[in-house]
Order: structure tokens, then sequence, then C-alpha cells
């Protein structure tokens, strides 16, 4: 099975998506990469989700990609006597340590570190930015503050700070526990949540001990500022609109988007375009004319993959999210615009022999009949060097690493392979030749760009390239 578009769909798993059949009929529809979402569902059903993932994979004998998503340290406000109450613009209202019941004039917010950063003009925003007040004074276990946008606050609201970094870890203990059980699952991507600092990856990093790509997800303003140094220490990128609209004005998010996109593109690393993109079939067999313009945005920008969360987790519709996303995805990938603006965006950049030999493949398919790129590679890194070409050719990246290919399932345009394992660039030549007449990609007379490492199994030492036939005579001959 391979798909008719370039860019990844990831489908996050619910109670609307809890069986074999459903998990099975998303990915025939289209689903790249299953998201298991750990703020919500206990460990034995992610691992039940996990396994039946696995079950699809060999049933079906294609790699599929699987990515757990941590939840992160939860700000939230204390209880109140009334279960809520109404602050009214301009008047004041204090959040203290005191865990006794809130009223109209304070409630307890239980983290200390929220006080140890705020300053005079500091805003918290309360359930997504319905409510908004302003810092006028605070200490170590107080902050009295100014309602500027009024509202209904109740039990156990979330707390935002937008204009601080908190000192808190990314990680918090249910998320190191969360780590760790995902890693001894087997899961290919770790997201984390919170990242405000290069250091928050870095400490996933350590303790994950490589067991799972690393994926940021940017979600805080700290983390827009500071994404450089993220994005050098990350494996990919996740940008999360929904989170970052809440502490930044609305109108920042789509320039904040696509400058994230870019820099992924030219770092060669994944980005997942995540939350709301079709939020409205969580209760409808259709999505607006809105939600369909804003997964095309993203695709047209380049993205690796688009992402559906309630959608396809607990919503009505979680078949037909998929299939519109999948039609979208095709449809935009067919317009001249989409391949203009892709190609007008391209990096240019080359400091390696490896990014010499997957430019050198990309204008060699493009300026001669050559139905695919064919790469090798032990790491990964050859494959995503590929990608980051965005040629308009099919690339089949072929691993003797099952985990490998499963984590390239994440990354624009790559066809994963599981091949025997090549020692020599003849053997490299005749698997992909095999693999692209078996996925269809070529025929007889046809032929494609084969690219290495020699010697092989060694990453990062892609430095062969090669242009072949795919003719089963040619083929045969070669093998004798």
């Amino acid at each position: 099975m391979r798909r008719n578009r370039n860019v990844k769909i990831v489908a996050t798993l619910g109670p609307a998506s809890d069986t074999y059949e459903m998990i099975k009929t998303l990915f025939e529809e289209g689903v790249d990469v299953f998201r298991l979402n750990m703020s919500h569902g206990t460990h034995s059903e992610m691992r039940d989700r996990y396994q039946m993932i696995r079950d699809i994979e060999r049933d079906v004998g294609r790699p599929i990609c699987i990515l757990a998503d941590l939840q992160g340290p939860k700000l939230r406000c204390g209880s109140f006597l009334n279960g809520k109450e109404t602050l009214e613009v301009g008047s004041t209202f204090r959040f203290d340590l005191d865990q006794a019941e809130g009223d109209q004039n304070r409630v307890c917010l239980p983290h200390e570190e929220i006080f140890a950063a705020l300053k005079v003009g500091s805003t918290l925003l309360i359930n997504d930015g319905k409510l908004r007040v302003k810092v006028l004074d605070c200490g170590n276990d107080f902050a009295n503050c100014e309602v500027m946008v009024g509202g209904e606050i109740s039990n156990r609201k979330g707390v935002n700070v937008p204009d601080v970094i908190l000192p808190l870890a990314a990680l918090s203990e249910k998320d190191r526990k969360d780590l760790e059980f995902s890693c001894q699952l087997g899961v290919d991507w770790l997201a984390l949540s919170f990242v405000q600092r290069p250091e928050d990856v870095e400490e996933a990093r350590i303790l994950s001990k490589g067991r799972a790509a690393i994926l940021s997800k940017i979600e805080k303003p700290a983390a827009v500022n500071a994404f450089d140094k993220i994005l050098a220490v990350s494996d990919g990128i996740m940008v999360a609109r929904g989170d970052l609209g809440v502490e930044l004005p609305v109108q920042d998010v789509p320039p904040i988007q696509k400058r994230l996109v870019t820099s992924c593109r030219d770092a060669g690393k994944p980005v997942i375009v995540a939350t709301q993109m079709m939020e409205s079939m969580i209760e409808s067999p259709v999505p607006t004319r809105a939600e369909v313009s804003d997964v095309a945005t993203a695709i047209y920008e380049g993205a690796d993959a688009v992402m559906l969360s309630a959608e396809s987790a607990a919503g009505s519709y979680p078949v037909e999210a998929v299939r519109t996303m999948n039609a979208v995805a095709v449809e935009v990938e067919r317009d001249q615009t989409y391949r203009t603006g892709i190609e007008a965006s391209r990096s240019t950049a080359r400091s390696k022999v490896a990014d010499a030999i997957t430019a050198a493949a990309r204008e060699i398919a493009e300026t001669t009949d050559v139905k695919a790129i064919c790469c090798f590679t032990s790491s990964g890194t050859t494959a995503i060097l590929a990608s980051r070409e965005r040629p308009k050719v099919p690339i089949i990246a072929l691993t003797s690493l099952p985990v490998v290919a499963r984590r390239l399932g994440l990354v624009w345009g790559l066809h994963c392979v599981v091949t025997g394992e090549v020692t020599r660039f003849k053997h490299a030549v005749i698997s992909a030749a095999r693999a692209a007449r078996s996925y269809e990609f070529a025929v007889d007379n046809d032929k494609i760009v084969v690219t290495a490492g020699v010697p092989f199994n060694t990453a990062g030492s892609t430095n062969i390239i090669r242009v072949a036939s795919v003719d089963e005579k040619i083929i045969t001959a070669l093998e004798s």
C-alpha cells in the first residue's frame, strides 16, 4: 500500500478509535502515524492500543510510526466554595497558597513556582484565556491582580503565564513514568510538552537513552523565543497552535507557524502542524471551509505532517476526518502552485557531501525520466536529507532496521521499506529496483536513482549515487 501524497497524517487514538478494526480502517484511509496521548488513558489502555497497531503493521506488511505525547505539567487553580464565581472587569482578585476553598475575592493557586516567577505587570490567563488578569502586587505566596477580561472562573481551571519563563521542568513525575513506560513499550517518537528551553529537551533525551526520537512541542512564547536552540537539540518539532493562540495574540500564530515550518525544513527535521485542524468534525461529518483552508495552508508551507486530535480520538466521525484530510492533501499536492511554492522555499545551503548527493539525486530525478529516488539508510539521515529536498518524484527509504523505518514514517514523502542487510552497493541497487517494482513505483524500462553510503551501516556516510534500471532482465543479470 502506498500513499498518493507526500505530507503525512497523524491521528490520535482514544475511545472513538480503540479497536483493531477501527485502527486498521484509519490506516487504510490514510493515517501514517498514530498518536498515544498520555494525558488521557491508563498504561494498560496505551499498551493495548500499541499492540493493536503492531498487529496491524504485521498484517499489512508496512512499518507504522507511533508517537507518545507526554502531558507536561498542568497548572490549575484550586476549588471554590460555590463551585464557581464571576469576576467583573476592574475588580481585584487574589491568588495564593491558602488551601481553603475560594470565593469572589481569592482562590488557591498551588504552584509556588508561579509566584516565584511573577512580576508586577505580569499577565495570568485562566480557562484557556477566557479570563485575563494583571498582577498589581506579588510575593512568594500571593499575587493580587486586577481583572482585565472578566467572566466565570470555576474549580480547577487551567492557568497560563505567557510573559515569564516558569522555573518548572518540562517533565513532571507523571511524565517521567510515562516516558519510561513508552520507551519500554517501543514507541518511535516522544512528544515533549511545556518546552521552554533547550535544557528541557536534553533532559528527555538523557532519560530516553536513544530508545525514541524526541519531538519538541512549541506551545509557549518562551519556546518561540528560544526556537533555534530548541530545534538544534530536537529530532523534530510540533507546532501546537492551540496553546500558542492562548498565550500569544491569535494574529501572531500564522506567521510563527510559517517561520517554524521553514526553519525545520532548512534544518532537515520533521515538523507537525497540530491542534484544531478539523475540530468541527468532532460532531459533524464535514469540516468547515476555514478548517480545510487551515490544513491546506500547512501543506502549502511544506509541513511534514498534519494532525488530528479529538477528531479521531473522541469524535463521532474519525474515519471521515481522516478521509477528508487525506483528500485535501492529495488535492493540494496536485496544484501547480503547491510545487511552485515548495521549490521557491527550498534551502540551498549545502555543507556536506551527503547534502550534495541528495541534492544531485533530486536534480537528476527532475531533469530526466526517473520514477523514484531510493535511499539506503541505517540511521535515517540519508532519507531525511532526501525529504528535505522535496523532490517531485517519490522517495523510497530502504533500511534493514525496522525501528528506523518506523521513525521515518513521520517524514514528508518517505515510503519506508524494511529490506535485508546490504553490504555491497550492487546489492543495494538490486534491492532498490525490487522495491520500486514491488510497490508499483516503476516498471520495466523505467529508471530510479539510488543513493547510499559506503561503507554500509555507517550513519551519515552518504557518498554514492547511481541511476539504475528496474528492468527484470537487468536485475537478474546483476544478481548472477
